[in-house]
């Protein structure tokens, strides 16, 4: 633990309710209550999970915002190195960047920056709970602009076409990676049930559809994720993959040869009609947030891009059973042909489902690539595994 540069020791081991290492609410308050001061967790040092950054045990950076009681002490060599600089180091990992941040935050609620409950910090990003002066709380969150959307800038082009699926922006510094949003109330929609698929998921649609049509997406500046886009950063990818997967030199040529046929698949995917638009790209049920029988609001905005929608209608496959993803995937492609009657949505998700996994294989990479070395463990082997599933989708449509 430190404060303001100086060394304090470390607290626990103390067990903290859930397993995520990136949810830290937990971590924090059980740290608040051993010490008696309030803390926040800049970063991860280093831990041994269950499976992924998942349980175990786990140690973290974390920040006291007030001074302790105590002197301060000379660390050890390891402990010091462990706590000294890092080449990527997130600006919210850093107890100077994390304090502008929410100096930033409270100077636009009129509230005091100290009064803040963390919620989430790791590589991608950084989320705290702030009170407002007018009594509601707020959300920051920290991004990194380097590898990230402007969320800022995406809820306005997806809040221009309809404001009730986008949270309501209270300030925006896009260069530095920072955005503040009005309190949503409700609950993440893990488990969605098939109201709320039906009430979300088209509006997102139309929204895409509205943003293809007027040319708006295609003018907004964001990041190329377009098909042909994928195709040109994955040839890039596959001279890397020896030293960043753990992929057997077999693996990597069926990857070559499947790279090698998506000039074909894409062809094919075009002709089913469905235009390049904005994307989500994180459109799974537990970014959607709603209040029971109301519309949900999408939140998490940091992958939108500018791609092939069915990259976005595959995305909650991997967090709904097989029954309700056949109602979901049902419900996408009603929507697209609502808009578009003479489009194929049902046969472009069974055209995408290699270059949607394909696609995550590169989002993944490009965390790695811009992250310090002790949270790498977020990541590690998420790029190998999404490419051995674009390989089982193409081995399983060789077959049928």
């Amino acid at each position: 633990m430190t404060y303001r540069g100086g060394y304090f020791g470390q607290l626990g081991p103390f067990e903290v309710a859930g397993g995520w290492w990136q949810e830290v609410g937990g971590v924090a308050a059980a740290a608040e209550a051993a010490l008696g001061l309030p803390v926040l967790v800049l970063r991860l040092l280093d831990g041994e999970g269950e499976g992924g950054a998942y349980g175990g045990r786990v140690r973290y950076h974390a920040e006291s915002t007030e001074p302790p009681r105590t002197a301060p002490r000379t660390p050890d060599a390891a402990t010091a190195a462990l706590l000294g600089p890092a080449g990527r180091r997130a600006a919210w990992a850093d107890a100077d960047g994390l304090r502008a941040a929410l100096e930033w935050a409270g100077e636009r609620l009129g509230a005091p920056a100290g009064q803040v409950r963390q919620l989430r910090t790791w590589n991608l990003s950084g989320l705290y709970r702030l009170p407002a002066a007018e009594g509601a709380d707020a959300w920051l969150k920290t991004t990194a602009p380097e590898f990230n959307a402007a969320e800022g800038e995406v809820i306005a082009l997806l809040g221009g076409v309809d404001a009730t699926l986008v949270p309501r922006v209270l300030a925006a510094d896009p260069a530095a990676g920072r955005l503040l949003l009005a309190h949503v109330p409700g609950e993440d929609c893990w488990g969605p049930s098939a109201a709320t698929v039906e009430r979300t998921v088209p509006r997102l649609v139309a929204a895409q559809a509205a943003l293809a049509a007027d040319g708006r997406a295609a003018a907004a500046g964001l990041r190329d994720r377009t098909p042909r886009a994928l195709l040109a950063q994955l040839e890039a990818l596959l001279a890397r993959l020896p030293e960043e997967t753990d992929l057997t030199g077999g693996e990597r040529a069926r990857v070559a040869e499947l790279v090698g046929e998506l000039p074909a698949t894409i062809r094919r995917l075009a002709d089913c009609g469905l235009p390049e638009t904005l994307l989500h790209g994180d459109f799974h049920p537990g970014n959607w947030r709603a209040e029971p029988g109301r519309p949900a609001v999408l939140l998490d905005f940091a992958d939108a891009c500018l791609g092939h929608p069915a990259l976005d209608g595959l995305r909650a496959r991997d967090f709904l059973s097989p029954e309700d993803w056949q109602h979901y995937a049902g419900v996408w492609a009603a929507a697209w042909r609502a808009h578009l009657p003479g489009a194929e949505p049902e046969r472009a998700l069974e055209l995408a489902e290699p270059l949607y996994h394909l696609a995550y294989a590169l989002r993944y990479q490009e965390f790695l690539d811009h992250i310090e070395t002790s949270e790498r463990p977020y990541h590690e082997g998420d790029p190998a595994s999404e490419l051995r599933a674009a390989l089982r989708c193409g081995s399983a449509r060789a077959r049928s």
